[in-house]
């Protein structure tokens, strides 16, 4: 079967990498002129590493691997512990922190010469019982027999397959960075979290560090001049290390990213055409699903395409198998922080460290047991 894939980011990549071993002849279309190299770092969790090593991606060497999750305050006082390693024991694989450049250029290694398409911005589709037809901004057409939308959380395909609008904000944002680390991090990620917003950051490799704060958000409101100052002055007073952090970061290390969240659908496509990752189910970034649940997408997907015979039968196969799981996680990233307004009590220094009576090892089963949950994989 020959597939179109549009979109050469990380799920579009991974779809291609998985679709060519099985078989399939596979075309990916991006309309960047190269490889989008830059962005932070991102978080896999054991489901995300497992399917990247199922499709032949060796991450050993690459990033950070992570043995705990650690959970504190504002003032920085220990809540929670996960032990990742037993996680990883568990289930056969371990999570990790990879800058997104490197695990882009990871992914595109595998591909055959030529696989991606540069400079293709597609502009309209034709599905029909035969085939897909795809035309660009500049008249070029492209064929197959299948497509896959993995064009993002602004994905063209989501709106020319399933219409409707963007998706939508969620009154937060995260400004996040990946730069030389100031202290060594170790192989804990670390998330401290108040009424304030929250803050986190981990090892990434190779003397990097990936730090994030999420923060309210307002579209209407002017761009931040200075965000470096809006940020020391929100987190003033907050625990090591975050002063230590913020202090050595430079103009230009913050990039802003408003969260956002799409209505996950209840069929992810029409005809021969699927979307998968942000296209599908775009969510906030708190818990560091939305990667993992495009890995899981992909893996799907792959699976689908090889049991389904009628490729018109697929995206309802797919849909179903992937749409609860994708929803939960799109639900628990949008409801585990807050920012402003009354749940922000929740996030108060005395009732976040009544949670740390937890026991670490049920606490650990418990982000498993959520692991599980959210996963075909694992």
């Amino acid at each position: 079967m020959r597939v179109l894939v549009v979109g050469a980011g990380i799920s579009g990549l991974a779809a291609a990498r998985g679709l060519i071993a099985a078989g399939h002849e596979v075309v990916v279309l991006e309309q960047a002129q190269g490889l989008r190299l830059g962005g932070g770092a991102i978080t896999l969790w054991c489901n995300g590493t497992a399917i990247l090593g199922d499709l032949g991606v060796g991450l050993e060497g690459a990033g950070q691997r992570l043995t705990t999750l650690c959970l504190r305050t504002a003032s920085g006082r220990h809540v929670l512990e996960f032990d990742l390693e037993a996680l990883a024991e568990r289930f056969g694989s371990a999570a990790r922190v990879i800058p997104r450049g490197s695990l882009i250029t990871l992914l595109a290694s595998g591909l055959p010469e030529g696989t991606v398409r540069f400079g293709v911005r597609v502009m309209d589709l034709r599905a029909d019982g035969d085939g897909v037809r795809v035309r660009t901004d500049e008249g070029q057409e492209y064929s197959g027999d299948f497509l896959v939308g993995a064009d993002g959380v602004h994905s063209r395909v989501r709106t020319l397959v399933l219409g409707g609008g963007q998706a939508g904000l969620t009154g937060a944002a995260v400004w996040q960075g990946l730069t030389p680390a100031p202290f060594d991090p170790g192989s804990t990620t670390t998330l401290m979290v108040g009424r304030q917003g929250d803050f986190g950051f981990m090892g990434a490799g190779d003397g990097l560090m990936q730090w994030f704060f999420d923060v309210p958000w307002s579209p209407g409101a002017p761009p931040e001049d200075k965000p470096l100052e809006m940020l020391r002055r929100r987190f003033a007073g907050w625990g090591a290390p975050v002063e230590q952090v913020l202090a050595s970061l430079e103009d230009g290390d913050a990039e802003v990213f408003p969260h956002t969240r799409h209505k996950v659908p209840r069929r992810w496509g029409d005809g021969r055409c699927v979307l998968l990752g942000d296209a599908a189910h775009g969510m906030p970034p708190v818990m560091a699903h939305g990667t993992n649940q495009a890995l899981e997408d992909v893996a799907t997907l792959v699976e689908c395409l090889g049991t389904v015979p009628d490729p018109r039968a697929v995206v309802g196969v797919y849909s179903s198998r992937r749409r609860r799981r994708a929803a939960l996680a799109s639900t628990v990233a949008s409801r585990a922080l807050a920012v402003s307004g009354p749940r922000t009590v929740m996030q108060s220094e005395h009732l976040i460290r009544m949670n740390g009576a937890t026991p670490p090892r049920l606490a650990t089963r418990g982000f498993g047991l959520l692991l599980r949950s959210l996963s075909n994989r694992i």
